[in-house]
This record gives structure tokens, sequence and C-alpha cells, in this order.
């Protein structure tokens, strides 16, 4: 498979312009290339965000609004929640969903999120900090908007660690997906973009050990299904 990441210098614009192509199916190929698991992980996060007391809740890179929506549905009816992407296409996706009034749509950068320090006692990130340019100023960012005692979940694609069915996974995930993404969507980028970018991304505990560093602490991380997707939770220092 011939490499499509970008340079560290390109990756916004490569990464905003591959999903305003493929935000009209963006959704249909999820559910269809994670066989549906996809929800079931948003519904975990949002669990794991512990939203009963949350005040003002924050998705970010929050695609077509899938998790936003499902946080919408355990969130205190008085709460604030927003959902903020850099990807127009994507957000006009999202906005015109079931329950799509209840989120606060913001269309902005992961890297320099137009909220004022400490806005936010909860926030999330979905398949999205793989994504950013700059994963440390990212971090460090989302860090900054956190209240101190705030709480943290990034719901991530992952290696799985057990060799057999991580070796089964990868014929799937580097050969079978890109495939049917291109038969479906048109698009080959997106979908060869897609295992290089998780193949690429930090292993679980150096991801743990970033967000130490980005201002975080009580970090810990929960495999989902085989270990093809992680859940990882911190607490804002």
């Amino acid at each position: 498979m011939t490499g499509v990441l970008p340079t560290s210098d390109r990756k916004a614009t490569y990464v905003r312009d591959l999903f305003a192509r493929i935000a009209p199916r963006y959704d249909l190929l999820n559910h269809v290339l994670s066989l549906g698991i996809d929800v079931l992980w948003r519904r975990r996060a949002a669990r794991a965000l512990d939203l009963g007391g949350a005040t003002a809740v924050l998705d970010v890179c929050c695609g077509t609004g899938d998790l936003a929506l499902e946080l919408s549905a355990h969130v205190p009816a008085a709460a604030r929640l927003v959902g903020v992407d850099f990807c127009a296409p994507m957000l006009a996706r999202a906005a015109t969903k079931p329950g799509a009034g209840r989120v606060g749509w913001v269309q902005g950068d992961g890297l320099a999120l137009p909220f004022p320090a400490a806005a936010f006692d909860r926030v999330s990130v979905a398949f999205g900090v793989r994504n950013l340019a700059d994963l440390d100023a990212g971090l460090a960012e989302l860090a900054r908007v956190l209240k101190p005692g705030g709480r943290l979940c990034i719901l991530e694609f992952a290696r799985p660690r057990f060799p057999p069915f991580r070796a089964a996974y990868y014929a799937y995930f580097l050969h079978v997906l890109p495939f049917i993404g291109r038969i479906v969507s048109g698009e080959s980028d997106p979908y060869r973009y897609l295992p290089e970018s998780v193949l690429a991304f930090p292993e679980r505990d150096e991801l743990s050990a970033r967000l130490v560093r980005a201002g975080f602490r009580d970090c810990a991380w929960t495999d989902l299904t085989f270990g093809i997707a992680t859940l990882t939770s911190a607490t804002k220092v």
C-alpha cells in the first residue's frame, strides 16, 4: 500500500479536504465498516465521562455529531453541550440529525479551540486526536479548556495486542476496509489514510504519558472489542 500520510505541515489541510469529500457517506461507511460496533463504543464513552453533574460539555473533532448526540442523552437538561469541528460539511451533516438542536455546533480548530480557558468540566474526542497536525499541542489545548478536576475521554482506534487476532484484523484493516470504502464512497485516499494513521498513532501507554505531560493525571485506558479501539480517560490537574 502506497503511503498517504501527509507531512505535519500539510496535515490540517489534507484532513479537512479529505473529510469534506466523504461527509455525505461518512456515517454509512462508519457503520458498515465497523459492523455497527461504533455505536456501542460511543455509548461507552458517554458513560465514561460521568455526565451526571456536568455543567458544560465539549465534544472536540465532533465530525457529523454522533458522539455529541449520544452525550445529549446523558447530560443534565441545564448543561451546555457544544460540538466543534474544523470541517464545515461534516458540521452541516451534524446539524440535520434528530436532536441536533440540543447541541451548539461550532466550526473551530482543535489546535486553537475558540473557547476561554477552563470553560468546560467534561471534554470528549472520538476518532479525532489521531488526525491532529500536532498531537501534543492538541492535548495541551484540551487541557486548557477543561476546568481543574475536569474529565477527558478519548475514543480512538488502536492496534490489537493479541497476536492471532491482530494478524486477522490487519488483513481486514489494510486490505478489505480500503476496498469496501472505495466501492461505497468512490474515494480511495480516506480508507488508505485511516489504517496508516492508526498504525502511526502512539500506543496506549505512550498516549497516557503524553496526556500527563499536557497537564492531566489519573490516566487510564480500556480496550474495546478485542483492542481494535481504546477508551482513554484522564483528569485535568
